[in-house]
């Protein structure tokens, strides 16, 4: 099992476990919040939505992951969805080490 796999199957996990904050609006108040500490952005989603994720967590210091493209991202949490925010520090570094 590659390592995006164990990503996608952590992001799942997390998801189930409530960890997972999804949808645009959400995700940049929780950036804004300061909740979050790490964000999944599909790398396929529009100029706007990415330039918004990408400015506030560039500002907040938070981590902007591009690894998955909608369709993974979606079916990894079981949700339409091109953003995604980990609620979580164990998770986060989890994922962070799977990514590097």
């Amino acid at each position: 099992m590659n390592n995006l796999s164990k990503l996608s199957n952590l992001l799942g996990l997390a998801q189930r476990a409530g960890r997972v904050i999804s949808g645009e609006d959400l995700v940049v108040k929780a950036i804004q919040a300061e909740q979050v500490q790490l964000v999944f952005l599909a790398n396929d989603a529009g100029p706007n939505l990415t330039k918004k994720v990408t400015d506030k967590s560039n500002y907040y210091n938070i981590e902007v992951s591009t690894v998955f493209n909608t369709l993974e991202l979606s079916s990894a949490i079981g949700k339409a969805r091109k953003v995604v925010a980990i609620a979580d520090a164990g998770f986060s570094k989890k994922m962070r080490t799977l990514m590097n």
